[in-house]
């Protein structure tokens, strides 16, 4: 049995675009090539940014499955949504044995220039991820220092009515209870009352 390869194209909108061009130049490939197309998958009208996406679903499920032997884009934004759905779909084509062909861009996993080429995408989404929780945690500490709330907005309740149930004696969990808040949001202002009042 010959090499399989899965077909995977991708338009965004319905009208006015086809993916003809996508699937003409990626059978040629296959031709060229000497691969069998085992499976074509596309997605018409289906934003890149969608985490859904019913053909490339079924692709990634055929290839768990090793239904094929090679997957053929026509390009990286038809496939992934960016740099690290890109790079996590790669790395479980590896595990799976699956190679992974981008036409435009000439990566082709089954080359050591695609491995090298895979390398140094990944080693980008990893820096791309960094930065993105360094700056994160960066603004926090300085929005921490300015004084600004951190996180969720806080839930607006009747502290006095809480003080007042509290100085009658009732737990925590009553009290959270009769106000309708969480635990979590009665004992905070237990406390900072407490400290207060210290």
């Amino acid at each position: 049995m010959g090499t399989r390869a899965a077909i995977y194209a991708r338009v965004s909108t319905v009208v006015g675009q086809s993916p003809q061009m996508q699937l003409d130049v990626l059978r040629e490939y296959s031709a060229r090539r000497g691969l069998e197309v085992a499976a074509e998958f596309v997605d018409h009208g289906v934003s890149g940014a969608r985490d859904q996406r019913p053909a490339l679903d079924r692709l990634m499920a055929g290839a768990r499955q090793r239904a094929f032997d090679v997957i053929l884009v026509y390009r990286f934004d038809r496939f992934a949504r960016g740099v690290r759905h890109l790079v996590t779909a790669l790395e479980e084509f590896q595990a799976l044995g699956v190679e992974f062909v981008s036409f435009s861009e000439s990566l082709d996993t089954s080359t050591p220039m695609g491995r090298a080429m895979f390398a140094i995408v990944a080693a980008l989404a990893a820096l791309e991820r960094d930065v993105i929780v360094e700056r994160s945690v960066e603004g926090q500490r300085r929005a921490r220092a300015r004084g600004t709330h951190v996180g969720r907005p806080r839930r607006q309740v009747d502290v006095g009515r809480i003080l007042r149930l509290r100085a009658e004696g009732q737990s925590l969990r009553a009290i959270a209870s009769a106000i309708g808040a969480s635990r979590t949001v009665v004992t905070r202002v237990v406390r900072e009352h407490e400290a207060r009042a210290a």
